[in-house]
């Protein structure tokens, strides 16, 4: 009998690939600031409603949520990296 694991082979895990790709091209190597993006910054505003920014060495909380856009900060203030969970 296969193994079934929920979510692992389902549509909206890869659509939550797709949106992770999507995103760390829009904000990797940038600054997330107030106003209007442009080459190098992105307006917190154009942020998916769900999603918190994390700096380094800060604490979070372990609840999964799938739909929730992490974005991981470098310690200049760039993003880093950014995940779903």
């Amino acid at each position: 009998m296969p193994l079934v694991v929920p979510g692992l082979m389902s549509s909206s895990g890869s659509n939550n690939n797709n949106q992770q790709e999507d995103w760390m091209t829009k904000l990797v190597g940038k600054k997330l600031t107030d106003s209007a993006s442009d080459n190098t910054s992105f307006a917190k505003q154009d942020l998916p409603k769900e999603h918190r920014v994390i700096e380094p060495g800060s604490m979070v909380t372990q609840d999964f949520k799938p739909d929730r856009l992490n974005v991981h900060l470098a310690e200049d203030g760039t993003v880093r990296h950014v995940d779903f969970k």
